[in-house]
């Protein structure tokens, strides 16, 4: 049938978002509720993450949240039970959880390493074996990587490598889940100011060849488009939503021997 403007809506879907105290995450959470969705959201801020979910309600959509560690096994299935229990099913899930330190591969040590590959990788596989279950009608996942997944990210090899891992991961179970209804996609974010990393300054500013940095807003209209019927037949696919950083360019090596995009 062809699409028309309630198509772009996410009327009575259920939504679950991690990392949504802040940033992208509670960008996407909130703008999932004000296009219809009840939304499931986790994290370990805990302060920050009831103001997003009094968004959500504030929007008139339901909201639960949950205060986890998305590595940690016990507490992602213990989630997704209290989702299944409070709504029955999911519709979309929006991995969006991680994070990354700057610093020399040699001097990652096999602790830092760890972190870095649970949190950022770990954690998706984790959600998608817990949710995939709960998308009894199909649906979309949508994980958030990076920039990075696609270039070279010196001073920053294993967060970029776990980011590469999850947009390889999106492929291929894309093709595992197809035939359940399930597509799954990547938002691959740059140049987005959030708590995490902090305002753009400087040349950062101008960086992109659109001329101005972006706003966590822009990521939560890839996932409303990735979440509904407007890409009901994309898959396997990544968003860039960088301003055309991906397209234009790649690091260089400062004089002070630091790396910048």
């Amino acid at each position: 049938m062809p699409l028309a403007p309630d198509d772009l809506l996410l009327t009575d879907r259920v939504a679950v978002v991690t990392g949504a105290a802040v940033g992208i995450g509670r960008a996407i959470a909130v703008t999932f509720a004000r296009f219809g969705a009840d939304v499931a959201l986790c994290d370990r801020d805990v302060e920050n993450l009831a103001e997003a979910a009094g968004e959500v309600e504030g929007a008139g959509r339901a909201a639960i949240s949950g205060e986890l560690d998305v590595r940690e096994p016990d507490q992602v299935d213990a989630f997704a039970a209290a989702v299944r229990e409070r709504f029955g099913r999911v519709d979309i899930l929006v991995n969006n959880a991680g994070g990354g330190f700057r610093s020399d591969f040699l001097d990652v040590n096999a602790k830092g390493q760890s972190a870095l590959v649970r949190e950022n990788f770990d954690s998706v596989t984790l959600f998608i074996r817990a949710f995939v279950p709960l998308m009894t009608e199909g649906g979309s996942i949508i994980n958030l990587t990076s920039v990075e997944a696609h270039r070279a990210a010196p001073q920053f090899a294993i967060y970029a490598a776990q980011k590469a891992a999850v947009a390889q991961l999106s492929r291929s179970l894309a093709l595992e889940l197809g035939t359940m209804g399930i597509r799954v996609n990547c938002i691959a974010p740059d140049l987005i100011p959030t708590p995490g990393v902090g305002p753009l300054e400087g040349d950062s500013m101008t960086k992109a060849p659109i001329g101005v940095p972006g706003h966590v807003d822009d990521c939560a209209g890839a996932a409303v488009f990735l979440a509904g019927a407007a890409s009901r037949f994309v898959t396997g696919t990544t968003v860039h939503v960088d301003g055309g950083t991906w397209a234009s360019g790649g690091w260089h090596q400062l004089p002070d021997g630091s790396w910048a995009p």
